[in-house]
């Protein structure tokens, strides 16, 4: 028996090594936790239908057993998403109901949406430049004394989208049974104005189904990207269809595997989304006005962040973050300025780059890949060149965003916020278990929309962390991104969409 009474002690020192390890992040935890134990009961089964000195009819039926109890799991259970962030399956029976995402109780008034541009408007993923910064509004602090209200709360379809404000109304993706679709909500009641539907649903057993990325309003027209790629301009107003485009179909591009999430980008007069999961675009841009082509650019393939327009050593760009690689590329013809190699396509990059100061560039990712703070310098003959400044694994964001402040870097490192300083990567405090949620910095406070539900009020104070509010918007695993319009806070997950008015400093 020393054996297996080995191999089970040495599967309890490395379980215990991995799971105690500061550089690890959940994910690879969990992938280790797991491929360990069955290592283990592998070489445990094989010692005892070999090595072992009991009886060869028990070690048959041994065998047989483990035979049944492995093709009973495979006929009666299936995935059932993941519990979190962390990749944790969620099991269920097979014949247990599979969320439809339909949506009862919430009927459309078929109106035409007040889409009045306004300074407070929120208009696509993180805000007006995907930073996750909102200027000019100061938040009460004292959630206690002057708690936020709720001004609707309604069930919705799949998926994770969040919202975009234009005027009086909100704007996001959802999937009800097998139609995926664009809805408008009045911002302050919630009552549906309009929507438009495409026949398709996007289906993936680990991060469920439905669209993942979140709308971009501008100059009175909507510009979504569907879960399957289907990229389509809506009038604003009315969500009448202006063009569409399949912009993996039409380029022959495979999907990427957990669907297409990145946000639509508006630069001049084209709209720029990412391509697909081959290594000729990682880049397609169109013609806002009526879809054509105009290039495509990269030759990795497409990462899972939103790409974004940037002016980094004194040259604007639009910067994407690929498989393997980080490029920038020029907004009228998409050739490369810039590219950096950051590790390999076997796992997922999802956090958004944030730009800092006039010639820096923060990236971050899970599984091992860490954060690099890159320096973009003028090269030779009108070139740039890119190079490291610092590379930590002080914040592994898997898919949470990062925002940055007076010198100092905030995000949820494997689901719980930290603080670097963004000269050196130092970590200046850690604290706050959120999951892996979403952030805005609002002034010198942190709004973080936690993957648990609620949502957590923290000062962005490099000296300490200080969590001083609290606000129960939701119940439910939320991977959305929060919205923030003037006062009032938009939460959704995959379930429901809340609206919530916050106290305002006075």
């Amino acid at each position: 028996m020393w054996l297996p009474i080995g191999f089970i002690l040495l599967a309890a020192i490395n379980i215990a090594r991995v799971r105690s390890s500061v550089e690890l992040d959940g994910n690879m935890k969990n992938m280790q936790t797991m491929a360990t134990e069955a290592i283990a009961f592998l070489l445990i089964l094989l010692w005892f239908i070999f090595l072992s000195r009991f009886r060869w009819r028990t070690r048959l039926i041994g065998l047989a057993t483990v035979i049944l109890l492995g093709v009973g799991a495979g006929a009666t259970l299936r995935f059932n998403g993941s519990v979190d962030g962390s990749g944790t399956p969620r099991i269920a029976w097979k014949w247990a109901a599979k969320k439809s995402g339909e949506v009862t109780g919430v009927t459309e008034a078929k109106a035409t949406a007040d889409v009045k541009e306004r300074p407070t408007d929120y208009p696509g993923y993180l805000g007006k430049d995907r930073r996750g910064v909102v200027e000019n509004v100061s938040l009460e602090r004292d959630w206690s004394g002057h708690p936020p209200q709720q001004l609707w709360r309604h069930d919705v379809g799949l998926g994770w989208s969040g919202f975009a404000t234009v005027g009086s109304c909100a704007i996001t993706q959802e999937q009800r049974g097998d139609q995926e679709m664009t809805v408008c909500y009045e911002l302050s009641s919630g009552q549906s104005l309009w929507s438009h539907s495409n026949p398709v649903r996007f289906t993936e057993p680990m991060g469920g189904d439905g669209p993942r990325a979140t709308p971009t309003i501008q100059e009175g027209r909507v510009y979504v990207l569907g879960g399957t790629g289907i990229l389509d301009c809506l009038d604003a107003a009315t969500g009448k269809l202006v063009w569409s485009r399949d912009t993996l179909k039409e380029k022959n591009l495979p999907n990427v595997v957990f669907g297409k999430a990145s946000s639509p980008l508006i630069c001049d007069d084209l709209v720029v989304v990412t391509g697909g999961m081959a290594n000729n675009c990682s880049l397609l841009a169109f013609h806002r006005n009526d879809g054509s082509p105009a290039w495509q650019a990269g030759d990795d393939k497409a990462g899972y962040s939103s790409p974004m327009l940037a002016t980094l050593a004194g040259v604007r760009q639009i910067v994407s973050i690929n498989a393997t690689t980080v490029t920038a590329h020029d907004p009228k013809d998409g050739h490369l300025l810039w590219q950096y190699a950051w590790s390999n396509d076997q796992w997922p990059k999802c956090a958004q780059p944030v730009a800092i100061g006039e010639d820096r560039l923060l990236i971050a990712a899970s599984f091992n890949a860490g954060t690099v703070l890159l320096h973009v310098s003028p090269g030779q003959n009108g070139s740039l060149s890119v190079a490291e400044v610092w590379k930590n694994r002080n914040l592994k964001s898997e898919f949470s965003n990062i925002v940055f402040r007076d010198g100092f870097i905030y995000g949820l490192d494997d689901g719980i916020m930290v603080c670097l300083d963004a000269a050196d990567g130092r970590r200046k405090w850690k604290g706050g278990h959120y999951g892996h949620g979403q952030v805005l910095l609002a002034g010198n406070l942190l709004v973080v929309q936690t993957e648990q539900g609620p949502v957590m009020l923290v000062e962005a104070d490099p000296s300490a962390f200080h969590e001083i509010g609290k606000l129960d918007a939701l119940t439910l695993k939320t991977w959305n991104t929060p919205a923030l319009s003037g006062d009032l806070l938009l939460v959704r997950n995959d379930q429901e969409a809340a609206c919530y008015r916050l106290p305002m400093a006075k």
